[in-house]
């Protein structure tokens, strides 16, 4: 297996960190500690060791709802390989300036940097990222895209640009960790690490990721050709939607076959896929952004935030600064589905500014 990368050479990782914020995912982390214990029983002696970080050293609680001891806090931390942020795409640090600073000292010294999932958001605006490639999950891409438009998303499971590695989800990371047994103990422990897990086909981190097609049980990669390339031009005009007649152009085929091939594969017009998919980019980007409901509205090719407003109700029966005030808990913005019940409360006092 090979990390989508841009330079050569895996560099040996033993000791590793992982920085949790509030709400992490905990299948990222579970993820890779597991797979990491199983090795050193094969081994016969602590080839990896991990470690808890918080930003203050203080317990992290999952998304899940588990709480987490830490080690130590980010300050204190010493003697490490590589260091993997773990977050949602809300997270950030209580204190910026201390914290993007550390992690800057860190790659300065040689600590190879890394983040799992919405772990790229904040190790993106601590300027790690800045000018590189990296694999951000499909499901807020669009909101990191905006956001962040000195980097560059990639659709891959993992990337390693330099020395940043990057991992889009739970199971990615699980593929991530075989790799890195893999570079340290051999392809033969790695495949016996694997199939302990019952995992005996590893991935290639460098593949794509699987998304799934709007109102399918199967995901873009199984689409016919021709569907898939409509799928494609679809995803990559969003701020400036293009006619149907033209997508089939693009695609080489009739408007009437492109309707016919759609609702065939789809259950719905290429027309009305276009729609959803933009309106799933503009949830991605009220979810996970703080852009103006106006400024998401013109991003997903929308004259108006009204226009936008009207389309999503219908779709999501919620308008965007109701789902933004279910989502976040004001002054925070941690996620109010991971907070206590007796804070969610708050969240709904508060009106959001709709652009």
């Amino acid at each position: 297996m090979t990390l989508h990368s841009s330079d050569f050479g895996p560099a040996l990782i033993r000791r590793i960190g992982f920085l949790l914020f509030p709400g992490f995912p905990m299948a990222c982390l579970t993820a890779a500690i597991d797979t990491l214990h199983t090795a050193n029983e094969l081994a016969g002696n602590q080839v990896f060791s991990w470690s808890l970080i918080t930003e203050t050293g203080t317990q992290a609680t999952a998304s899940a709802g588990v709480p987490f001891s830490a080690d130590c806090s980010l300050a204190e931390t010493d003697a490490i390989d590589c260091l993997f942020l773990l977050s949602g795409p809300e997270a950030g640090f209580d204190d910026p300036a201390s914290g993007h600073g550390r992690l800057r000292y860190l790659a300065r010294h040689g600590v190879i940097l890394g983040a799992a999932a919405g772990g790229v958001f904040p190790l993106a605006r601590s300027g790690v990222l800045s000018g590189r490639r990296c694999a951000v999950h499909w499901s807020f891409r669009s909101a990191f895209e905006s956001a962040f438009p000195d980097c560059t998303a990639v659709d891959r499971l993992a990337v390693r640009d330099g020395p940043v590695h990057t991992v889009s989800g739970a199971a990615a990371m699980f593929d991530l960790t075989l790799e890195l047994i893999e570079n340290e103990l051999g392809e033969a422990a790695m495949n016996e690490v694997a199939c302990m897990f019952q995992h005996p086909v590893p991935r290639s981190v460098s593949a794509r990721q699987k998304v799934p097609v709007l109102q399918s049980g199967r995901t873009v990669d199984q689409m016919p050709p021709a569907v898939k390339q409509a799928m494609f031009i679809f995803s990559e005009n969003v701020e400036t939607p293009v006619g149907i007649r033209e997508v089939a152009r693009m695609a080489g085929i009739s408007p009437r076959q492109l309707e016919r091939s759609f609702r065939t594969a789809t259950g719905l017009s290429p027309g009305e896929y276009y729609r959803r998919q933009r309106l799933k980019t503009a949830r991605q980007m009220v979810r996970y952004s703080w852009d103006s409901i106006s400024d998401i509205a013109h991003s997903v090719g929308y004259a108006s935030s009204s226009t936008l407003t009207l389309h999503y109700r219908k779709f999501y029966g919620i308008t965007p600064v109701q789902d933004r005030k279910q989502t976040f808990l004001p002054d925070t913005g941690i996620p109010v589905r991971n907070r206590p019940a007796a804070d969610r409360s708050a969240a709904k006092a508060v009106t959001f500014a709709s652009g």
